[in-house]
């Protein structure tokens, strides 16, 4: 089967890029956190020339010749006007996209494909988010990573936990079930205990799903400010046969108007999931815009939270792993389907709603996806 990342749906976990300004250095220095690309390969003896070593080398990703360091403005400025220096981008800020409180799974035909014996199963979903809390009575989780260095089955701010309900809670007579409820859900921890990351730690999230043979992945997370960096990231795992989804954002306004979707749910390798409440209109937060390539359920989403319980979140977030749980039944029905061809059904089969900036192709659909 070709594997699917469903990326877009962090929780509807909003990301504000912003950077992170860190103690003073003993020269006075204030220092920021930036993301930087070789134009070739990597040498750690350029940044040596910089200054650059030891812990202000925060991270090394592997797929790219990309840095994740602390620099001074000094460093940065003399980095990114230098001949091997391809990009020097400050380290935006994410957070989820959540507001407060899924009845979604009817919504989206998740229960008639189960009825019909589809449940997600042999389809692993990474879940980059704030983690998810393994200890839950109604869920299963597979693996993790955390690009924090704790645990990514400790979830304090409790986003991830509920993401990963509405995709694959356990179908058990306990709590809720979620779209898919045999999917394995891997912990990816790219938010903290806040619910706040950054464009650094999703790529690091996304470049372990790669690794690790992901199918799909679900981003409930963006920011405002786009990154060359995440985009190669972004389309990296979809040219690698996942299927990413993402929530669009909560940046809608009253009137509807204008281009409101965050990144990376804005790349052209990322689903953009818009909300929708009980009556299929437009959540009055969801972002709206010629990106948006389908609605699912995302006002009022019950599922579940750290410490064996239940709550009702509203956001993009939730949208987006209803997406991402239709992807994984959808995927079980049809495994000779490429990550392309599943992306073109789910657009095809959706319900139209309407004006297409709300709504892209529509309301997501699996039954009707599976029995196309």
């Amino acid at each position: 089967m070709k594997k699917l990342i469903v990326v877009v749906s962090m929780l509807v976990l909003f990301l504000v890029p912003m950077h992170t300004v860190f103690a003073e250095e003993g020269n006075g220095q204030s220092t920021d956190e930036y993301l930087v690309q070789f134009d070739g390969p990597a040498k750690k003896g350029l940044l040596n020339a910089f200054g650059v070593e030891g812990d202000k080398v925060l991270h090394e990703f592997d797929l790219l010749p990309v840095y994740h360091l602390e620099l001074t403005e000094e460093q940065a400025n003399g980095l990114s006007n230098h001949p091997q220096i391809k990009f020097v981008e400050e380290n935006a800020e994410a957070e989820a996209y959540a507001q407060d409180t899924p009845w979604g799974v009817p919504r989206v035909e998740g229960d008639t494909s189960q009825n019909n014996g589809y449940t997600g199963a042999g389809v692993d979903v990474a879940v980059l988010d704030t983690g998810i809390d393994r200890s839950h009575e109604d869920l299963n989780v597979s693996s993790g990573h955390s690009v924090f260095g704790d645990s990514p089955y400790a979830d304090g701010q409790g986003h991830g936990t509920h993401v990963a309900g509405t995709i694959g809670a356990n179908d058990n007579n306990t709590g809720v079930v979620g779209v898919a409820p045999d999917a394995s859900l891997h912990a990816v921890k790219v938010l903290d205990d806040d619910g706040s990351g950054s464009y650094a730690g999703i790529a690091e999230g996304i470049e372990w799903a790669i690794q690790n043979d992901m199918d799909v992945i679900n981003m409930s997370l963006g920011g405002s400010s786009s990154s060359s960096i995440l985009k190669q990231y972004s389309d990296m795992a979809y040219s690698e046969g996942i299927l990413v989804v993402a929530a669009a954002g909560n940046s809608g306004n009253a009137w509807g108007w204008g281009d409101t979707v965050g990144y990376p749910a804005k790349y052209d390798s990322v689903i953009a999931v818009a909300a929708v409440d009980q009556n299929n209109n437009r959540a009055s937060f969801s972002s709206h815009g010629p990106d948006v390539e389908l609605a699912a359920p995302g006002v009022s989403v019950q599922s579940t939270v750290p410490g064996n319980g239940y709550d009702s979140l509203d956001g993009t977030s939730m949208a987006s792993p209803h997406v991402a749980g239709v992807a994984a039944q959808v995927w079980e029905a049809k495994p000779n389907l490429t990550n392309d061809e599943l992306r073109s059904l789910l657009q095809t089969t959706a319900n139209d709603l309407g004006n297409p900036d709300y709504y892209g192709n529509g309301l997501v659909q699996s039954y009707d996806a599976i029995s196309q």
